[in-house]
């Protein structure tokens, strides 16, 4: 590997040494932006080693792991996938999978070169045509069955052609806990819904005792996170990609996964259909009953929720990444069918905090739809506005400089709701100003925003208290911004008073 390093030419090392200076120059050159250059420096280098020349190459995005893609090659030159990633483990897990799976004729990517590290890794390109968007068209049954037929040709190949390159152990009882505690605390505990604790542990060790109840004539290969995000579709055929978390486990997990998606968007027909089908499929590659294949659907589906919303948690709430967070309400409905369906009854405390989540703030989140302006008044003390969309927040405008009601006493209990405290904001002309300025801000953005068919903007006004002025502001803004836009939604919520409307009567209230 270094040997292929030090090849390269003179131009190539000053655009490294270049790109290094100028994210330290803009505060980027810590380990994360280093590890991008260096990973591009690495996969080129491998690319170079394998097909004898150096390549163009192009950052692709990423999705829900910490790993790099690139597409590398160019004119003439074999276009390739290239992944960096710092878990050696999971690349090797990874590659060694695909190699197994490719010799059996199985739809997964050819690996063409692994760096010496295990780092680096070059796969074959299967273009940029996920399964997601596909399943909107009237395609969408033939490939969703493609899909499972071929996951029970992966699912059902003999243990000892994959299990030597499995990082994972089997699915067990603490796998199961693990899940179920992601659940809890990456997005229960930050939904803030009282619960239980014993109960809870109850419920979940009950849960877990089920699940590790399954027959082993139904396990095998568990692809893990089997969805349409990690098929490909080329040429009219499925592939898969992202299997590196496989391990042996309840076949029939990875149906309910691909099925249960939140985006996928099947309806509870099309499920019955496509279930009945990857039964026939399995049934016939492994002599069992399909009506015993399918006994535990309603468990995994129960349990294959939770540990997607415990995902969504992490990688939307904490994390902050947009599309994770949309995704939020759909989980939450799939819950919502199995509280319905009787499937969440065995486990009392989880019930109820089911519930508790099904009328949560995040059961709420806007997807698609009209333009809505967010406006909020807030204390300081207590933080900024909460942010559901991913992107960020917005305006926030600071009302301490303004004179303060709060200092006197016949003004403490009252806020800027009530008329003697309007009066006195008023009477000092700071307010009305203060307001118009936010609004010759904020306007043009608002507008820009709907003719580019945005979805959201938060507009904050924040005091000490969070009682008086930034009410008082919220409450002119948000009322000015509904007149001028009437095409808008206009979402007021007073945050420390508990009190939230909709301004614009012909929308509805989406968060």
């Amino acid at each position: 590997m270094k040997k292929c390093l030090n090849l390269y030419c003179e131009t190539e090392l000053k655009f490294f040494y270049m790109k290094l200076r100028e994210m330290n120059a803009a505060g980027r050159g810590d380990g994360k932006g280093v590890s991008h250059v260096c990973a591009m420096d690495e996969l080129k280098a491998l690319y170079r080693e394998t097909f004898g020349t150096v390549p163009s190459i192009v950052g692709l995005p990423s999705a829900g792991s910490d790993r790099k893609y690139f597409r590398l090659g160019g004119q003439g030159l074999p276009v390739v996938i290239g992944t960096w990633g710092e878990n050696v483990v999971e690349n090797r897990a990874f590659i060694g999978l695909a190699k197994a799976f490719s010799r059996e004729g199985l739809p997964v990517p050819a690996i063409y070169a692994e760096a010496d590290n295990s780092k680096a890794y070059l796969q074959e390109d299967l273009g940029d045509l996920a399964l997601l968007p596909l399943l909107q068209d009237e395609d969408k049954m033939r490939l969703a069955e493609e899909s499972l037929c071929q996951l029970v040709k992966m699912q059902t190949l003999d243990e000892t052609l994959w299990k030597p390159f499995v990082m994972n152990g089997s699915f067990s009882a603490r796998q199961v806990m693990w899940d179920l505690n992601y659940f809890k605390y990456d997005f229960v505990k930050p939904c803030g819904i009282v619960y239980d604790e014993d109960g809870l542990e109850d419920d979940f060790e009950k849960l877990s005792r089920r699940l590790c109840s399954i027959s082993p004539d139904l396990m095998g290969f568990m692809y893990r996170d089997f969805q349409s995000r990690n098929v490909v579709v080329k040429n009219g055929d499925v592939r898969f990609i992202d299997f590196q978390g496989g391990r042996k486990g309840p076949l029939l997990y990875d149906a309910v996964s691909f099925l249960w998606q939140a985006k996928a968007g099947f309806t509870e027909e099309e499920r019955r259909v496509l279930l009945g089908k990857y039964a026939e499929a399995l049934s016939n590659a492994r002599g069992v009953d399909g009506d015993k294949i399918l006994e535990d659907c309603g468990v995994l589906a129960l349990f294959r929720t939770l540990q997607v919303l415990g995902a969504y948690g992490f990688r939307g709430l904490i994390e902050r990444r947009a599309h994770f967070i949309e995704s939020i309400p759909l989980a939450l409905e799939n819950l919502g069918q199995l509280v319905i369906a009787g499937e969440v009854d065995p486990y009392p405390v989880l019930k109820k905090m089911a519930e508790g989540l099904l009328q949560s703030r995040f059961a709420k989140i806007r997807r698609g739809g009209s333009m809505v302006v967010e406006v909020f008044s807030f204390s300081y003390k207590k933080g900024y506005p909460e942010d559901l969309t991913g992107n960020g927040g917005g305006f926030m405008f600071d009302c301490r400089g303004m004179h303060n009601p709060g200092r006197y006493v016949e003004y403490k209990d009252l806020t800027g709701l009530d008329a003697p405290v309007k009066r006195f904001l008023e009477e000092r002309g700071e307010v009305q100003e203060f307001v118009k300025n936010a609004l010759r801000i904020v306007s043009p953005t608002v507008d820009r925003y709907i003719k580019r068919g945005f979805s959201n903007l938060q507009v904050g006004f924040g005091c000490t208290g969070g009682r008086h002025r930034s009410v008082y502001c919220a409450e002119s803004f948000a009322r000015e911004i509904a007149i001028m836009f009437p095409c808008a939604a206009v979402r007021l919520e007073h945050r420390e008073q508990g009190i939230v409307r909709m301004l614009n009567e012909n929308t509805t209230e989406v968060l």
